[in-house]
């Protein structure tokens, strides 16, 4: 039985699943969920997901919603073919893996979104960005990411020298960050960059960054 996502492209936590099937170059079956008509708040989809947010993955008689669960979910069960994301023979390797998953969860996260958001939903919604919360939130996220500029200069990748899920995990938001003003956070920090350009530059993202989009930006 095929995999089951019911999500949209543009979303990043969609994007973030997305991208962990094609790592894995998984047969999957993309369900649509309508965010401008709220098909996301309405029963059929609150009985996948209480909270009423996208994505959800049904694997069978399995139903997981929170993006990064899903992701590891998929990267555990199939570790063995395609791009190994959890570094699942090296448990000292798993464990980086782990520490830095939670970094961008609970560090990167809470400062890039409202960036994002502001940028790109709040128009949509029909309000103006608020720069005193970009302001602010560049700051957060500059912190942040000299951490990662110093982690990058002894490793290739956040966990290590190779591509992991916490590398990927990074992926939605940064690619929307950097079609912000604000993407000079990124360009700045020679390492951040050119950690960023590898990432982005993997098939697997390639497949899923033609359809993130906001508006047609």
């Amino acid at each position: 039985m095929a995999l089951k996502l019911y999500g949209a492209p543009m979303s990043t936590c969609t994007a973030r699943v997305l991208v962990s099937l094609h790592e894995k170059d998984l047969d999957f079956e993309l369900i649509p969920v309508d965010l401008f008509a709220g098909e996301h708040k309405q029963p059929p989809f609150v009985s996948k997901n209480p909270f009423g947010l996208i994505p959800v993955l049904e694997d069978g008689d399995l139903t997981l919603f929170e993006s990064r669960a899903i992701a590891s979910y998929v990267a555990e069960k199939f570790k063995e073919t395609g791009t190994d994301l959890i570094r699942h023979q090296d448990l000292k390797e798993a464990a980086l893996v782990r520490v830095w998953i939670e970094v961008e969860s609970q560090q990167y996260n809470p400062a890039i979104s409202p960036i994002v958001y502001q940028h790109f939903v709040a128009p949509m919604q029909g309000k103006s960005p608020d720069q005193t919360i970009i302001d602010a939130n560049v700051e957060k996220l500059g912190r942040v990411l000299d951490i990662y500029e110093a982690k990058l200069s002894k490793s290739k990748y956040l966990a290590g020298d190779f591509y992991s899920l916490a590398d990927l995990s990074h992926l939605p938001y940064t690619y929307y960050l950097m079609k912000t003003p604000c993407a000079s956070l990124i360009n700045e920090r020679p390492r951040v960059k050119a950690w960023w350009e590898d990432i982005s530059s993997r098939p697997a993202f390639k497949k899923v960054a033609g359809s993130m989009t906001f508006g047609g930006k």
